[in-house]
């Protein structure tokens, strides 16, 4: 392990207008702006914090070597391969902020079999979010 490092896997995503991202990440995720490197509309690089977790967010660019591999869920008919799942103590709390924000609740908030509360939305460029109360680090599954 790295020394003084968290967590060792940290989610990326690309947005079309990624500063619009990440504010409505905070606003309605409880994100924390730890770095963001920007120039005009351009986001090269940008890290968003929540407690021991971190994802980065940048700028669509198709041009790139790896913007090249990528889609926007709005190129593919609003599907995407993955989704980021944030666990957090209030998932109700969360949700409530999430829907005001303009979240599209996908999967509505529901007490998961396994334990914890969760709920399922797209985000304002319709990247899957999941969030909920079971911690996976500190909880085992209910049988």
């Amino acid at each position: 392990m790295t020394p003084n490092t968290p967590s060792t896997i940290i989610p990326s995503l690309r947005y079309r207008n990624a500063l619009a991202a990440i504010d409505w990440l905070c606003l309605a995720f409880g994100l924390k702006k730890n770095a963001v490197y920007a120039e005009g509309e351009t986001v090269h690089h940008a890290q968003l914090t929540y407690k021991g977790g971190m994802i980065m967010i940048g700028s669509v660019d198709h041009q790139g070597d790896y913007g090249k591999l990528t889609a926007q869920p709005s190129e593919i008919g609003q599907r995407t391969t993955g989704g980021i799942y944030l666990v957090v103590p209030d998932a109700d709390a969360v949700y409530a902020t999430a829907k005001q924000a303009g979240a599209v609740i996908l999967i509505d908030i529901r007490d998961m079999d396994y334990g914890g509360r969760s709920f399922t939305c797209h985000d304002l460029e319709g990247h899957l979010w999941s969030v909920g109360s079971y911690d996976p680090w500190g909880e085992s599954p209910k049988p």
